[in-house]
């Protein structure tokens, strides 16, 4: 079926907002916490399955903050603009440090459905088996279980907070029956948080997950409006490649112009040309180097 441009605005009106009440958590008790997280978790799988909403660039953009939160629970400085260029501006042969590493875990937990051997490619340090039986460490709601997760692997391995959280967002994923992991325990979560256990540890995690799921909410609205102008403007670039440069930035939090499938000035024409029809925007801010992203 093709759709106007009339039909993606209706489409667009359609995404549900996430009603106020959810966030409403402050001094309430654990069954209360859950009950509005279990809301706001429902909200956002509604949101998942918008067809408008571009499932790959929310992730990874997604797993960018899980990154950031992760980078700051190390007390390492890095925040979206580093992480970006920890992995963006990789030369053949370079190491990504420990900031790219992070970017680079969670966007490898993010991109390929969630399986023991995707979850080996973001956590190579980790065993099949040892991955299988974290995910298998809680039982219960899917929130329940991320949180049992959560804290076997930081019982088990204190120091590794990255493979925790995404461990136990790959448990709630799949609890909640998603076909790939979302990031929303490690951008709402804090340090202090991930030393809780039980009922406590519970509580952080519900409360973290309403206020990330608000976020993504916002953040998926936001993008499947940018990516509806982006396919909208695509008609009107002529360089050859272009639709295959645009498939591109509808899958990734940030691309640089070299590694667009053209060739190297016909690539930054089209960045250019995408950022003057307000398809695409400038990341960095900087005259060279730049990265670009919806």
């Amino acid at each position: 079926m093709t759709y106007t441009r009339q039909d993606h605005t209706s489409d667009l009106d359609a995404l549900p907002n996430m009603p106020a009440w959810v966030t409403s958590d402050r001094g309430k008790p654990l069954e209360d916490v859950a009950f509005l997280s279990g809301a706001a978790l429902n909200h956002l799988h509604l949101v998942l399955g918008h067809k408008e909403v571009p499932q790959a660039l929310l992730r990874d953009r997604l797993a960018l903050r899980a990154a950031e939160a992760c980078a700051a629970f190390s007390g390492r400085p890095e925040r979206a603009g580093e992480l970006r260029d920890a992995v963006h501006l990789l030369r053949p042969g370079d190491l990504p440090g420990p900031a790219g590493e992070t970017c680079l875990a969670w966007r490898r937990a993010v991109e390929r459905p969630v399986s023991i051997k995707a979850l080996g490619r973001a956590l190579p340090t980790l065993e099949p088996g040892q991955i299988a039986a974290w995910l298998d460490a809680g039982k219960g709601a899917p929130v329940t279980r991320a949180a049992m997760a959560l804290e076997a692997v930081r019982r088990e391995a204190p120091r590794a907070d990255e493979a925790a959280l995404i461990l136990a967002d790959a448990t709630l994923s799949q609890a909640l029956g998603w076909d790939h992991l979302v990031p929303l325990l490690a951008p709402g979560l804090n340090r202090a948080a991930l030393r809780k256990q039980g009922d406590d540890l519970r509580l952080a995690c519900h409360r973290a997950l309403i206020s990330s799921a608000v976020e993504a909410v916002r953040l998926a609205s936001d993008l499947a409006h940018r990516a509806v102008h982006l396919k909208a403007v695509t008609p009107k670039l002529r360089a050859r490649g272009a639709a295959d440069a645009v498939e591109m930035f509808l899958t990734r939090d940030a691309v640089a112009a070299s590694a667009l499938p053209l060739p190297d000035r016909a690539a930054r024409r089209l960045c250019d040309r995408l950022v003057d029809l307000g398809a695409v925007r400038e990341l960095t801010g900087r005259d060279t180097f730049r990265l670009y992203g919806v």
